[in-house]
């Protein structure tokens, strides 16, 4: 095979968004391990004067992911996330304005490997989210898994992230007065190990947690597809009933979360690597679905929502696919 490489005269700007979107890929990769691992020898060569203040206060702040986090606007603002969102680019759509009076869960779809499009448009102060839907607030909603990691969780809810446990929904669709945005990636760790290119297969239908939370508080639901996240990345076949995809659904099974064998490009050359493919992401946010707030909703009252919700995403797909380069032939495959 013969090795394309990233020719010499790369503008600058490009290299920059090189290094942005690499941070982004390594940070997910490995700066969890890394924050543990420091923790970890820290405790080992008795540095008590760092790690007991820590664990300390970490004792006391353990319930912040599900209590709206901790964002910083200075760290929303860095630079690197604007040349982050400009490598692929990023884009927001909206195809309705949404009244400021009420909550909102968006139901992002699909997964993808690593979620770019959720975090670049909803983690960072670099798109068009406040210019769109000014007034609101958007609460990323991520596995919790994440916030049990000292240090890491620090840095991950400085952008915005939040805990996707019930609890942590409840709490930002339970605000009063509005505005507030709870950002759901409805099919989890078990879609990322479709997020194939050219695929668009949506783990939804076993999915209604989040219907009941939304009947709940009341919360106005809204399908957000994000054409162009499955394209960022190849993976290694894994076809439902292969040894490859029974590893990985007990893996996840034990861990909390999937470890989709993928590959990209590399830095300087275009072959093979973990950074994403230069392909432009599309989210586009469809038409809310009213809510009429139901303490105790019956099973009747979730499955009917469901549906709706279900037949409003593949509206939602069908009239915007074609441009955006989807044929007309492809549908969106349900689970």
């Amino acid at each position: 095979m013969k090795v394309e490489f990233a020719p010499l005269n790369i503008p600058l700007v490009r290299r920059l968004q090189t290094a942005a979107v690499l941070q982004w890929v390594l940070s997910f990769l490995l700066l969890a391990q890394v924050c543990v691992g420091f923790i970890v020898i820290l405790i080992i060569y008795n540095y008590w004067f760092l790690y007991i203040p820590y664990l300390t206060w970490l004792y006391f702040d353990w319930s912040t992911p599900e209590q709206g986090g901790r964002r910083s606007n200075w760290v929303r603002n860095w630079t690197v996330w604007r040349y982050f969102k400009d490598y692929f680019p990023i884009h927001l759509i909206k195809t309705q304005d949404l009244d400021l009076s009420h909550n909102y869960v968006f139901g992002f779809h699909p997964h993808g490997v690593l979620v770019a499009g959720a975090f670049g448009n909803f983690c960072t102060n670099y798109s068009d989210f406040k210019q769109l839907f000014p007034g609101f607030t958007a609460y990323l909603h991520v596995l919790p898994v994440w916030f049990r990691c000292p240090l890491f969780r620090e840095y991950l809810m400085s952008s915005g992230p939040v805990s996707v446990s019930k609890k942590s929904v409840s709490y930002v669709l339970s605000k009063e007065g509005g505005g507030n945005i709870s950002v759901i990636v409805l099919g989890g760790a078990e879609e990322s190990l479709d997020a194939h290119p050219g695929k668009f297969t949506l783990f939804i239908r076993q999915r209604k947690g989040f219907i009941k939370i939304a009947l709940t508080h009341g919360a106005y639901l809204v399908p957000v597809f994000s054409f162009g996240e499955n394209e960022l990345f190849k993976q290694v076949s894994n076809p439902e009933g292969s040894w490859l995809r029974t590893v990985q659904e007990k893996m996840q099974k034990i861990m909390g979360f999937a470890l989709p064998l993928f590959h990209a490009r590399g830095i300087f050359q275009y072959n093979f690597g973990f950074m994403p493919y230069r392909k432009p992401i599309h989210t586009v946010v469809g038409r809310p679905i009213p809510v009429l707030r139901t303490p105790h909703p019956t099973p009747e009252q979730i499955e009917e929502l469901h549906q709706t919700y279900m037949e409003e995403l593949m509206k939602l797909f069908e009239e915007h696919k074609g441009k955006y380069g989807i044929p007309e032939h492809e549908k969106l495959i349900l689970k």
